[in-house]
């Protein structure tokens, strides 16, 4: 008995002082929390999709406590009605939340292009791609196998005809899915009527025309006739300045004269 005593008392104590200097420890060394972050994490919708430019809602709603100067608008899934909660949690002045849209620049489906090769390898684009940039004659071209889709949190994207397209009355621009595509195909804009070049090979005119009926051939004819310079062809594809674009005075001449008809007039 005396024997197990000596063992065991030691490691009793033992406990015990690790246990003090932990509560001490504790106490001491505590990271006092900011008692607004809870409230303001709760006004977040919980999407984490990081269009805010901050690591998911948890690193927005510390930015807005540490940093001062961050603007309570950044949560795009959120709307007004997020921005204004924050603005009142806050003492800020409101922002409105500049609304956007995912727009894909594809529209080579099955009746546009066609295959090159039949592919029996990972469902998803990301596997698709690493096979000679996927089983499409166009490279640059949508991959048709739904991993925008399947990350949108709203089911706001689906795949049709081998391209994706975007429900606009159920995309709130959190920007996954532009994140997610392999071929950077898909990118956020101003939810406002715009013109949008839907194609995005960087292959020459008399390449793209083989590829896909419906791409690109870098004729620069919609750069010559638009009188804003909002259009401009860039490695043998044509890129719209949507800040330039808006003022025009002649909207949509671009799209008229566009042979290919890659270029087209998006509504909001």
């Amino acid at each position: 008995m005396e024997s197990i005593l000596t063992a065991v008392i030691p490691v009793v104590l033992m406990g015990i002082i690790c246990a003090v200097v932990l509560v001490v420890a504790s106490r001491v060394m505590a990271v006092k929390e900011d008692e607004r972050l809870p409230a303001i994490r709760d006004c977040l919708p919980g999407a984490n999709c990081g269009a805010c430019g901050f690591p998911g809602c948890d690193g927005y709603a510390k930015a807005l406590c540490e940093k001062p100067d961050t603007p309570t608008n950044l949560c795009v899934p959120g709307g007004g009605k997020v921005s204004k909660e924050l603005s009142e949690l806050l003492g800020k002045e409101f922002a409105e939340v500049e609304s956007k849209i995912a727009v894909v620049h594809c529209s080579g489906d099955c009746t546009k292009t066609q295959d090159k090769v039949d592919y029996f390898g990972m469902n998803t684009c990301k596997g698709a791609k690493l096979l000679y940039g996927g089983k499409g004659a166009c490279s640059f071209g949508c991959l048709g196998l739904g991993d925008c889709a399947g990350v949108c949190p709203e089911h706001a994207i689906c795949v049709i005809h081998g391209v994706a397209r975007v429900n606009k009355n159920l995309c709130v621009g959190c920007g996954l899915c532009a994140k997610t595509c392999p071929n950077k195909l898909i990118t956020l804009e101003k939810k406002v009527k715009r013109v949008v070049v839907t194609c995005s090979s960087r292959d020459k005119g008399a390449v793209t025309r083989k590829q896909c009926t419906n791409g690109c051939i870098g004729c620069k004819r919609c750069e010559r006739v638009c009188p804003m310079g909002a259009v401009k062809v860039v490695d043998n594809v044509a890129v719209v300045d949507s800040s330039k674009c808006e003022s025009c005075k002649d909207f949509g001449i671009c799209v008229k004269s566009c042979t290919s008809g890659c270029l087209i007039v998006a509504e909001e």
